[in-house]
């Protein structure tokens, strides 16, 4: 007897994300109807409350019969230890985000009870839950009607942006923190356009930054609570690269200082994010995906450029972090 095998040369890529209010590539984002805030809190599932943690009063509830000692639990009058339940926990610090990689996959999870105790545990530690990310920046608002004198010229290895106007030219007062608000994008071509603007801008214009930091906070601080992990990473790359931009003067890092209030409590979140494969071999690291490494390297290129005061307002923000100068 014989089985005919099938043979499958299908290349599995990651599909693009795409949001509805997209449309087509002939339409304009409709973003009239969005009334949520990137980075917000307010769709976060919400806790039952405690109320024996605010008075005297205590809540209880009638047990099933699932709930109740078993026959081989428990000590039994003895001081064996009872049996511990083997299963691995869902540790809040490496796999608290949802297979589906958003809130909804939380509130689906929810409302099928399926596994309540995953659930708890994310409902436990909400600080790595990614929030909302709408389409609704500046970058896209300004592309798509033409204010941004860029356009996508198609190589044959890698794209890059054909600039119409001499970047030397623009106004960086304008156009940079137009381009820094596209960094939470996740939708091509929003996503490319402003990430290489970004770098385009910083390696031309490395004089007329400094002036334009106080700026570029509020972009850098919405990109970094939206918990996505690739808008995470893409930031990272792009403040190491801001920092170095003046390698000479070091103005950018020092200007960055007053501000580590906004950019820092995301990244002590995630600072623990490192892949454990023990003696394994990370093929992809040159791609720079790990968030704590790339977090540590973030931390100690703010330090290097920062100026003499940068170690001791990244300690008081980031406690584990140690100085990578000071012995």
């Amino acid at each position: 007897m014989t089985t005919k095998v099938q043979h499958f040369d299908l290349k599995m890529r990651q599909k693009h994300p795409s949001f509805v209010e997209t449309g087509s590539c002939f339409d304009a984002t409709n973003s009239k109807h969005i009334n949520v805030r990137p980075g917000g809190h307010e769709a976060l599932p919400k806790k039952s409350l405690d109320v024996s943690a605010f008075s005297f009063n205590k809540k209880t509830c009638k047990k099933t019969p699932e709930q109740f000692q078993k026959k081989g639990t428990g000590p039994g009058g003895t001081l064996r230890p009872p049996k511990r339940d083997e299963t691995p926990p869902e540790f809040p610090d490496e796999n608290v985000t949802p297979t589906s990689t958003s809130l909804r996959g939380v509130l689906a999870e929810k409302n099928q009870n399926s596994r309540p105790r995953a659930l708890s545990k994310k409902l436990d530690f909400q600080a790595f839950l990614e929030r909302p990310n709408p389409p609704n920046t500046e970058f896209r608002r300004f592309y798509e009607r033409g204010d941004l004198p860029v356009q996508i010229e198609h190589g044959g290895v890698h794209n890059r942006i054909a600039w119409k106007v001499a970047i030397e030219k623009l106004d960086f007062h304008h156009y940079l923190p137009i381009f820094f608000d596209g960094l939470r994008e996740i939708e091509m071509p929003y996503t490319f356009l402003s990430e290489q603007g970004v770098y385009d801008m910083m390696k031309v214009g490395s004089r007329m930054i400094a002036p334009v930091i106080p700026q570029l906070i509020i972009p850098i601080k919405t990109a970094l609570n939206t918990r996505d992990r690739s808008v995470i990473a893409k930031v990272l790359k792009v403040l190491q690269a801001l920092v170095k931009c003046d390698h000479e003067q070091n103005l950018v890092g020092q200007a960055l200082v007053p501000y580590y209030r906004q950019i820092l409590p995301v990244l002590n979140i995630f600072i623990r994010k490192n892949d454990n494969l023990g003696d394994g071999i990370d093929y992809g690291q040159q791609k720079r995906g790990n968030l704590g490494e790339l977090i540590m390297e973030t931390l100690e290129a703010f330090e290097t450029h920062g100026g003499q005061d940068a170690f001791i307002n990244i300690k008081y923000f980031v406690p584990v972090y140690e100085s990578a100068i000071i012995n």
